[in-house]
């Protein structure tokens, strides 16, 4: 810890073991952000981020790069809520994720919530780099302050680039010194808890599903590239993740 915050790095690998499974040669995590492997389901990989400190907080540097080989597949989820806090440091926190995933991959990330609380001001971005052929779950979910709270001040950015192309570059600021607007009828209507689930798959670029309103608040939006994206806000984060939750089994076909 430096008087700027905290700096962690955490960084997987995944790759195939050549016996139909998957292993992790690099799994490594510092400060607070402690990676732990947890039991496979059949070839693919699971690993869980366990949150070993608060934060981030303000001024705090994190982050996390995930790098998934040919014919390996990856789960990763985490296990509990991230939660933005304020610190004795001012200054805006920083958590950075970075995805890697190779033709014949699969990536499934999948992780909890991310919590800004009063108070706090942190800039996230998410970029995944997709080969051609890889297969991606991305979920990611925010909620804005705490029960009865006032949230702190969050801009999240998330990009996605397949072989090279940038099929999704979105960004949203929210909570106060935001944009405004950002609380309307066009962002989020007053709601507390906005999402996003990405899914890329290699036999949309021949069948994309159709673009689509999931009930009153939730979309699903071809992307130019084989992707879908679904974009939802909720009340809560409970009636977010039924709705990303929902929306992942009409594309998985279990519905």
């Amino acid at each position: 810890m430096s008087a700027t915050g905290v700096r962690a790095d955490a960084r997987i690998v995944a790759r195939a073991d050549g016996r139909g499974g998957t292993a992790l040669p690099v799994l490594d995590g510092d400060g607070p952000l402690a990676l732990r492997r947890t039991r496979a389901t059949g070839t693919e990989a699971r690993v869980m981020v366990v949150g070993a400190m608060s934060g981030p907080l303000g001024g705090d540097r994190f982050s996390l790069t995930a790098s998934v080989a040919e014919g390996a597949r990856l789960h990763v989820g985490s296990a509990a809520a991230t939660i933005a806090l304020p610190g004795q440091t001012k200054g805006e926190a920083r958590y950075d994720v970075r995805l890697d995933v190779a033709d014949g991959a699969e990536l499934r990330w999948l992780p909890e919530q991310l919590i800004s609380a009063r108070g706090s001001d942190l800039y996230v971005t998410t970029r995944a780099e997709l080969a051609a052929g890889a297969r991606l779950v991305l979920r990611e979910e925010q909620v804005l302050g705490r029960a009865g709270e006032e949230p702190g001040r969050l801009t999240s950015r998330l990009t996605v680039r397949i072989a090279g192309r940038a099929v999704l570059d979105q960004e949203l600021a929210c909570g106060p010194g935001a944009p405004g607007g950002w609380d309307g009828p066009a962002v989020l209507a007053g709601h507390r808890a906005v999402g996003q689930l990405v899914v890329v798959r290699p036999e949309f670029a021949a069948q994309r599903p159709e673009p689509r309103v999931l009930g009153e608040c939730a979309a699903l939006i071809p992307l130019a590239g084989p992707a879908v994206l679904v974009s939802a806000v909720a009340a809560d984060a409970l009636r977010l993740r039924r709705l990303l939750d929902e929306s992942l089994a009409r594309l998985d076909g279990r519905t």
